[in-house]
Order: C-alpha cells, then sequence, then structure tokens
C-alpha cells in the first residue's frame, strides 16, 4: 500500500448542496469522472458539467421513492475494493466494477425534520439509508477511498490535491475517515434518541451520545488538563448558539458558568420585567429584578460585590447603554443578553478583554431535556430539572400566613435556590438575593454563611443592620432538623419556603410558630449537586 493515491473518480450525493457546484467544478477541471443521484446530479448537469447517473452504473432505476438507489455491487463494490489485492481486482475486471476513489455525501435533513415538528412518518421517512451504508464502506477502505461528509472539508480536499498533483495522502484520508464514523454514529445517535422519545422509552436499553466540535479550548478546569466544546445539535438559546461580539476566547470555566448563568435568569419572564443574574463558579452571588436592567443589576451586585468581581452576567432582556455603564465600572468576564443595542456596545468596545455575547432569544426553562453525569465506567443520565413552582401552588403551614410581597420574594427565593449547589440557602427581599448559602454539607452551614453573606452586604453598603432582617428565605430541601430555620430567625427572616417532606416536619413546623415565623411547603426539591 502506497501512502499517496489518486484521484479520478467520485461519486457526489448530497442533500446540503452549498459549494456543490464550486467542487464538482473543480473536480472536473482535474479530469475526475463525476458520479452523482437525484437532485445532485439535476444540479451538476444544470451548471453546465458532465456527470453521469448512479442508475446508468447500476443498471437499476432509482425506486420506492428513492428509498433503493445506491444499494448496489456496482457502487459498493467500487468503494470497497483494495487495489492492491488481485483478488478484488479480478473481481472487478468480471463484473465490470469500476473504483470509486471519492465520496462526498452528506446525509438526509434528520435532525432538522425532527426540529421543526414533523410528524412520525415524515421523520421516518428522512432516515438515510444509503448514505451511511455508502460512508461506512468508504471510510472502512480509506487506504484508498477519500470520504467526506463535511461541507467545511471541501476546501482541504481540493488543497489536498493541488498540494499533491491530483492524490492524497494517507494521514488526510484517515481524517476523512474518523469524521465520517463520528458523523454516521452522531446521525445514529439522533436517530435512536428521537425514537426512544417517539415510542414512549424513558430509559431505553442502549443511549448513545455525539457532539459536533464547536471550538477547541486552551485547558480545562485547570492548565493541565485539555478540553474542547462540542454542541448536541439542539440549538437551545445560549452559550452554544450565542454570537461572540468582542473579547477573549471563551474558556472551560467560562463556559460552563455563563451556562449557569443564562440558564438561572431565563426562569424570569422578560415580559414581566427586567432580571439579572451573576455567577461565579456556577453558582449565584446576586439575582435580582428591577423597574430596569440597570437597577436589577445593581442589585444583583450589591448582594455579593466581592464575589461579583470576575464574575458572569447574564440578562434577561436586551443589553442597553445604562446597564452597560454599569457593568463596565467593575472586572467582568462575560456578559450574556438576548441582544445588545449599538450604544452598550460601543460601551463595551473600550473594555477588549470583556466578552459580550448575543442570543436570539432566551431558553424556555421548562423544555424537557436529558442532563447526563460521566461517573467511572458509565454515565447517569435523568431528565433536566425543569420543575415549576407558582404561588398557588404553596401550602402555608404555620399560624402565620405570608403576605403578598413575601410571597412574592418567596417564589423568586425558591426559583435561584433550584439553581444553587446543593446545600442550598437562599435569602431575598424585595425581589433580590440578599445571602446565599451554596454547597455545604449540613443545611445549618448554608443557612449560617447565607446569613453572614447577608451582614457583609450591610458593610459593604453602609446599611444599618442586615438586610436579612425581615427578608424571605428558601431552603432547597427540607429541613431534617429545626436548626437551619432556627439559624434564618436568628439572622432575622420572617418567612421560608421549602419542600417539605421530613420525617420531622412537625417538629420544623412548630418551631417555626414559636419563632414568629410563616412557613410554605412547595412539595418538591432541587437537588443540584
Amino acid at each position: 500500500m502506497t501512502d499517496l493515491q489518486p484521484l479520478r473518480r467520485a461519486l457526489l450525493s448530497v442533500s446540503d448542496k452549498t459549494g456543490l457546484i464550486e467542487l464538482a467544478r473543480a473536480l472536473e477541471a482535474r479530469g475526475v469522472e463525476l458520479l452523482s443521484t437525484g437532485g445532485t446530479a439535476a444540479a451538476i448537469r444544470a451548471a453546465g458539467l458532465p456527470v453521469k447517473d448512479v442508475a446508468e452504473i447500476t443498471g437499476f432505476p432509482e425506486m420506492m421513492d428513492g428509498r433503493v438507489k445506491t444499494l448496489h455491487p456496482m457502487v459498493h463494490g467500487g468503494l470497497l475494493a483494495l487495489r492492491d489485492n488481485a483478488e478484488h481486482q479480478g473481481a472487478m475486471e468480471q463484473h465490470g466494477i469500476s473504483p470509486i476513489d471519492l465520496l462526498v455525501v452528506n446525509l438526509y435533513p434528520f435532525e432538522a425534520t425532527v426540529a421543526r415538528g414533523a410528524d412520525y412518518d415524515e421523520v421516518i421517512e428522512n432516515i438515510d439509508i444509503g448514505g451511511p451504508a455508502m460512508i461506512r464502506a468508504a471510510a472502512k477502505n480509506h487506504a484508498f477511498v477519500n470520504v467526506v461528509v463535511d461541507v467545511a472539508d471541501y476546501d482541504a480536499l481540493l488543497a489536498e490535491l493541488e498540494g499533491n498533483a491530483g492524490e492524497t495522502s494517507l494521514a488526510f484520508r484517515q481524517r476523512l475517515a474518523q469524521t465520517a464514523y463520528a458523523r454516521t454514529a452522531a446521525y445514529d445517535t439522533a436517530v435512536s434518541t428521537w425514537m426512544a422519545g417517539a415510542i414512549g422509552e424513558a430509559a431505553p436499553r442502549r443511549r448513545s451520545f455525539a457532539g459536533e466540535i464547536a471550538q477547541t479550548l486552551r485547558y480545562g478546569e485547570n492548565p493541565h488538563q485539555s478540553a474542547a466544546f462540542y454542541l448536541d445539535g439542539s440549538n437551545r438559546p445560549g452559550v452554544a448558539t450565542a454570537q461572540q461580539l468582542q473579547g477573549k476566547e471563551l474558556s472551560y470555566n467560562n463556559i460552563n458558568d455563563t451556562d449557569a448563568a443564562f440558564e438561572l435568569v431565563a426562569e424570569f419572564d422578560p415580559a414581566s420585567g427586567p432580571a439579572v443574574a451573576i455567577i461565579k463558579h456556577a453558582n449565584p452571588c446576586g439575582v435580582a429584578r428591577g423597574a430596569t436592567l440597570a437597577e436589577a443589576y445593581t442589585k444583583a451586585y450589591d448582594c455579593d460585590r466581592t464575589s461579583a468581581f470576575g464574575g458572569i452576567v447574564a440578562l434577561n432582556q436586551p443589553l442597553d447603554a445604562a446597564t452597560a455603564e454599569e457593568i463596565v465600572k467593575i472586572f467582568t468576564e462575560v456578559v450574556i443578553a438576548p441582544g445588545a443595542s449599538d450604544e452598550a456596545r460601543a460601551i463595551f468596545a473600550a473594555k477588549k478583554n470583556l466578552r459580550l455575547l448575543v442570543t436570539d432569544g432566551l431558553p424556555n426553562p421548562q423544555a424537557p431535556q436529558l442532563a447526563y453525569r460521566q461517573v467511572a465506567g458509565g454515565m447517569l443520565v435523568q431528565d433536566k430539572d425543569v420543575g415549576h413552582i407558582d404561588i398557588a401552588d404553596l401550602q402555608v403551614v404555620t399560624k402565620a400566613a405570608p403576605s403578598d410581597a413575601q410571597l412574592a420574594d418567596l417564589l423568586f427565593a425558591w426559583t435561584v435556590a433550584k439553581h444553587v449547589k446543593s446545600n442550598a440557602i437562599v435569602y431575598v427581599k424585595d425581589q433580590a438575593t440578599v445571602g446565599i448559602g451554596a454547597g455545604q454539607m449540613s443545611r445549618v452551614d448554608s443557612s449560617r454563611i447565607a446569613a453572614r453573606k447577608a451582614e457583609d452586604m450591610a458593610e459593604a453598603l453602609g446599611l444599618p443592620e442586615s438586610p436579612a432582617k425581615g427578608a424571605v428565605v428558601a431552603s432547597d430541601a427540607f429541613f431534617p432538623f429545626a436548626d437551619g430555620l432556627l439559624a434564618a430567625a436568628a439572622a432575622g427572616a420572617v418567612a421560608v419556603v421549602q419542600p417539605g417532606g421530613s420525617m420531622r416536619d412537625a417538629d420544623v413546623i412548630t418551631a417555626a410558630d414559636e419563632a414568629g415565623l410563616a412557613m410554605v411547603l412547595t412539595g418538591m426539591r432541587h437537588f443540584r449537586h
């Protein structure tokens, strides 16, 4: 087997015809014979280029609504034959099979068909059969055959041919083959994942995962870890689909934190007013609503000014100039918003390292998704936490009932707690967090930390007392003992929201009554490990 292999005959069959004519013209100029199918052949012929229909090669017309056209020995023999194997060469001569040196295929648009909500039968018809079969055959025989499945590789192919006088190297064909197998794997993943949902199979016996690289990263969580960012094709609004308008390349930690920030702020409907979330190390350090975005940002920033330094800021409305002016007063890593005004962009332009991402909208916080987490030897898969509680769902269990304003704050606190690492305690006053305790091994410790954060806020702002006094508190899971609840009462909290469900609920309710607290239960917890 020699390294360089000539390219004399190509089969092109594509759904996405971007760049097709330019590629076909460049190949024809090199004397490459073009074979094609259906609409691809028609497009090439319409451009005035010579092309031979696969049906002429196979002796069979396309049939069964195009389901059968390339599944034939004249095609697969041309792709799979070993050029240096005498037996293979003899079989080709005996049966009149000519070698195919290049296969260019992109598959039926299955993922796009699913995304636009097509019905079951239409989705089934968009499962490609001949394409993956040819791709796998060509990739297996990469010692001699080039297989291109991405429009992005057209220029690389032409550059390779130019650099090697019409031939391609083994290393180049190997890279194409790896990409080809990854594409068919991703395609099969999309099909199997869709079918599991279509037939209501929540935990299929086999599940596959796939992604397409968006960028290689300088490093992972730490400089000694290599990393890359892959897209899952869902097109959910967020960091994966955002447009970066300025700033340095995003890091692994930037991407992780920006995702956490945008998913949190999306919980607050922009039609109900501006909201801002500031994230540090995947935990919120300040979240607030306001009459304006600038006010919401200031209230969120005031919750924990120390942690906000170098944080990620997410907005639920387009960034405006007034908010931009406030944000640039401190060092911020990333800002993400569903749009940005020209004036805001101009203000940010002076901060060249500040990354500004804009999206086409907000993600739907209640849209069903799967969440994955790797463990040694396997993968944990669960539904994404899309649990949602309205004020009407809150059950008052204490003698004291919360006021309407307190109920609104309790719901706000509960929403934020969903996005705080467990154990989570969140203090809220006037639709803004004033103390957050996250990620502790005991709930009472989280309660104490949140209360201390509120004290720090009072000191930073020169307030006469801790903003925890008169605030409401959310706990992401039930209080197993009354100590965490009593820590909140000692800090000055007046109302509490928690899931309930503990064996000691009665004791906790009694403790709340004795402390004069109003308490409501949700019946739903939000662990976030």
